[in-house]
């Protein structure tokens, strides 16, 4: 089994920075792909950013500018550096993956529990 582990979330002031992250653990041949979501109360689950194994990155085009996703594979763990936060609702943010566990012809989706984070004076 795979098993994403996230940490990082809480509250912070508007402008600030926060960063998360998420270890990815368990039997695990490559990962493909490792992204974050974010989701506000009565609302769907949105892509924010991802990085895909080579490095490409993609940014939903609210977080170009203000937020990275670095990544480090030698650790199975992906970032997301957040800055120049702005005021809003507090949000749960997803770490999601897609990886081949034991064969190369198969990929498996994985996601974390989701830290909260809230940005308020």
């Amino acid at each position: 089994q795979v098993q994403l582990v996230e940490s990082g979330g809480g509250l912070v002031q508007p402008g600030g920075s926060l960063r998360l992250s998420c270890a990815a653990s368990g039997i695990i041949l490559s990962i493909y792909v490792m992204g974050w979501y974010r989701q506000a109360p009565g609302e769907q689950r949105e892509l924010g950013a991802f990085i895909i194994s080579g490095g490409s990155t993609n940014y939903t085009d609210s977080l170009k500018g203000r937020f990275t996703i670095p990544r480090n594979n030698a650790k199975n763990t992906v970032y997301l550096q957040m800055n120049r936060l702005k005021p809003g609702v507090a949000a749960v943010y997803y770490c999601n993956t897609n990886l081949r566990r034991t064969s190369v012809f198969t990929r498996h989706a994985y996601w974390g529990q989701g830290p909260q984070v809230a940005v308020s004076s």
